[in-house]
């Protein structure tokens, strides 16, 4: 049987509407840096395919040549990106809609298996450089992500109209003890379920998850 991570890794990828709580395991990505709107940036669209051709190129070896050590058939993972802003602005993360999307500051990315080596994605940049030779390879890297303590959320519907769905997650933090921290690499968390070409906008489905800290309660003297 090809392995879903989707399927078998559902507390990470199918989280309910009500928010909850997680411990985000360290997981391997291929992942690209940017700025500016997701919708029109050509920047974007570039990183984009850069993810799905090299995670593609990987899945596909099977099929050629080269087979790396300890590799399984898979199903690719979905599109994923941190979002934060840029010095101009501040990037709360409280369901507050933010108007000026060319301030975005993203990280797209897309999960890899651990058979991923830095010797596999080295092959994997060679091989689609042959194939498609316009594409800047030289922006996009490997890394192990740790994301640790998170609030999550499942939002269903278009992407201009998650604000509310994270200020019910913000609400559920703060009810729960919790705090929304987030740095430069823990940050705002989107993971894509739905291809916004095939489905319709209020049929989207996108996880949503915030980096947290346990708020420590003063002790009564």
């Amino acid at each position: 049987m090809v392995f879903d991570f989707k399927r078998e890794c559902k507390d990470i990828y199918r989280p309910k509407t009500t928010p909850s709580i997680i411990d985000v395991p360290t997981m391997r990505f291929i992942m690209v840096d940017g700025k500016g709107d997701p919708n029109t940036s050509e920047e974007y669209q570039a990183a984009v395919e850069l993810l799905y051709g090299l995670s593609y190129t990987i899945k596909m070896s099977k099929k050629g040549p080269y087979l790396p050590d300890g590799y399984f058939d898979y199903v690719v993972p979905p599109l994923e990106g941190l979002w934060s802003l840029d010095d101009d602005g501040e990037f709360r993360g409280n369901g507050a809609t933010i108007a000026d999307k060319s301030k975005f500051l993203w990280t797209a990315m897309i999960r890899q298996p651990d058979f991923v080596t830095k010797e596999v994605f080295v092959w994997a940049k060679d091989a689609l450089a042959r194939k498609k030779p316009e594409l800047d390879l030289a922006q996009v890297r490997l890394a192990d992500f740790t994301e640790g303590l998170c609030g999550q959320v499942m939002h269903i519907g278009a992407y201009d109209d998650e604000p509310a769905t994270v200020a019910l997650l913000e609400s559920f933090i703060k009810d729960n003890g919790y705090k929304t921290e987030m740095t430069d690499i823990r940050r705002h968390h989107e993971i894509y379920l739905g291809d916004p070409r095939r489905t319709a906008p209020e049929k989207l489905r996108t996880v949503i998850r915030h980096p947290i800290i346990k708020l420590i309660e003063s002790k009564q003297l």
